[in-house]
């Protein structure tokens, strides 16, 4: 048995993880990352499933990544270099399409195409979700007050906090209160008339969610993707070259800058306690002790608070909001390795038009009732028979994901629910995997007989390789009663727990999921007192 000693431990080193680990080192703190897998990156993770073909398995785009984050660790002197999907282009039923191009004016004209009122509407709606994006992206980066504390740090939060929101004005906080509440298919058909638009946009509703279109909450699901931006282009999403793996290394290779030691195949057991108050470092499985009086856990809040501790340790009411925390994990993946680009029937031939196209991406999401029946399959037990999915190939993007000629595709796929009637097993993962496959075919035939490799993930996969509860990517719904001083559960939100010297800065705490690196940073700065 070995013995360490370092001023901080963060368990986990998912990008939260790394993101607070590399704040906490530039403070000055001996710092150690603990990673169970033989690679850091935990759901942002690129790894070579087929000979020269390299996958970004799990998560795979990026568009959230805090730009305080990027600037205060350099990250594009470490590696950082994401590049623009310049477009999203949805397959209609009828054989058309509908695309929405990097350029505004073009996708106007494209719309004019369709719906010469949504074209006319797209501009004062775009405006808007800029504004309602720029309203909530001070929250993104304050430590969530307790409105029911009566402390002074508390009271200044929720006085700062009522002085944003009323700086908004009566209309934008009227249109923003709509958001937080109503369903993504109701809020755009106050908006558009053309259903294919209305699809396509209510699809980031739904995106790692147990909703359907229709479900109350999602227009805030919808909001929170359109608050990305990449060098401070509203609402871009991009790849990052390399697979989103390489994001993970980037702000490890930062952390490690600056002097901290990273370790995988170092899988905690659990978190040492003296004297049932105070965390004093962690044990490994292999039997190694670690010694810290800071000990941070970016895994999930059910992880963290009954796998790493004794749920005996915890005050009864925290245990009990940890097991009322909804995960539902809802959405798989499918991965495929291609011996050419696959010829989607919308595109008439134009080869110009398809390379194009394959520089962004695709949605199948031809309608909104689609996109309810496939959440209805979900709703009874089943993954969905004709999903939704989102589809993207990394390889027209970066073309070193592939070798010369080949390509690689990325297809997110909802839903294909945890808790699945029956259990997943082999069989079902090939059923799912099948389903797939066979809505891809109505959609670009043939794209069967162009598939070298596969590589299907369910919820359950999810889970068993890296940990996320119910396989949620976002560790917990982004549902209104689990956000900002509810997440994951009251008094505990601001990244504290009971214990001393104990920290919380997972996704499963404010603001949330996705690729954004925030509550790992406001954890450490939180640490550091600033």
């Amino acid at each position: 048995m070995t013995t360490n000693r370092y001023d901080a431990i963060v368990i986990g080193g998912g990008h939260n993880g790394l993101v607070a680990a590399a704040y906490l080192a530039r403070g000055g703190k001996k710092v150690v990352v603990l990673e169970r897998r033989p690679l850091v990156g935990g759901a942002a993770v690129t790894e070579e499933m087929h000979p020269g073909f390299k996958f970004s398995v799990f998560s795979y785009v990026v568009s959230l990544l805090r730009p305080e984050i990027i600037r205060d660790l350099d990250l594009p002197a470490h590696g950082l270099q994401i590049l623009p999907l310049e477009s999203t282009v949805t397959p209609m039923d009828n054989g058309d399409y509908i695309a929405g191009w990097a350029d505004w004016d073009e996708t106007r004209k494209e719309l004019c195409r369709h719906s010469p009122r949504d074209a006319e509407a797209m501009v004062e709606f775009g405006r808007l979700m800029q504004h309602m994006a720029m309203a909530v992206k001070p929250i993104l980066g304050m430590v969530p007050p307790d409105p029911a504390s009566m402390s002074p740090g508390d009271l200044k939060g929720l006085l700062k906090l009522g002085g944003h929101f009323r700086s908004l004005g009566a209309d934008r906080f009227h249109a923003l209160y709509k958001l937080m509440t109503m369903s993504s298919a109701d809020y755009l058909d106050e908006w558009y008339e053309f259903d294919t638009l209305k699809a396509t946009k209510s699809a980031s509703g739904i995106i790692g969610t147990f909703l359907g279109p229709r479900s109350p909450g999602s227009a805030y699901v919808l909001l929170h993707h359109y608050m990305g931006e990449i060098d401070g282009a509203f609402r871009a999403w991009g790849f990052q070259k390399g697979g989103t793996g390489a994001i993970s290394n980037a702000i490890a290779s930062a952390a490690k800058a600056h002097g901290c030691e990273i370790r995988t195949d170092a899988a905690v057991d659990h978190v040492l306690v003296n004297g049932g108050t105070t965390a004093v470092g962690v044990v490994l499985k292999n039997g190694d002790e670690l010694r810290a009086p800071i000990v941070i856990s970016g895994l999930d809040p059910r992880l963290t608070f009954t796998k790493l501790l004794d749920p005996k340790q915890m005050p009864t009411d925290l245990i009990e909001g940890i097991r009322r925390y909804k995960f539902r994990g809802s959405s798989g993946k499918v991965n495929l390795a291609l011996s050419a680009l696959p010829n989607f029937t919308c595109l008439k031939g134009d080869k110009e038009l398809a390379a194009r196209a394959a520089r962004g991406a695709f949605s199948i999401s031809p309608s909104v009732e689609y996109l309810e029946r496939a959440y209805d399959d979900a709703k009874y037990g089943q993954f969905s028979r004709n999903p939704y999915m989102d589809i993207v190939f990394p390889s027209m993007i970066d073309p070193g994901m592939a070798p010369p000629g080949k390509h690689v595709m990325s297809a997110f796929i909802q839903y294909a629910p945890h808790n699945i009637e029956g259990g997943w097993d082999d069989a079902k993962r090939d059923a799912f995997g099948n389903a797939v496959i066979n809505t891809l075919e109505r959609y670009a035939p043939g794209i069967s007989k162009l598939i070298l490799h596969k590589q299907v993930i369910t919820p359950a996969d999810i889970e068993r390789i890296t940990g996320l509860t119910e396989g949620n990517i976002f560790q917990g719904e982004l549902a209104l009663h689990q956000l900002f001083f509810l997440r994951p559960v009251p008094e505990w939100a601001k990244y504290r727990t009971p214990l001393r010297g104990f920290w919380q800065c997972g996704a499963g705490t404010h603001p949330g999921g996705g690729i954004m690196g925030a509550s790992g940073r406001l954890a450490a700065l939180e640490i550091l007192g600033r």
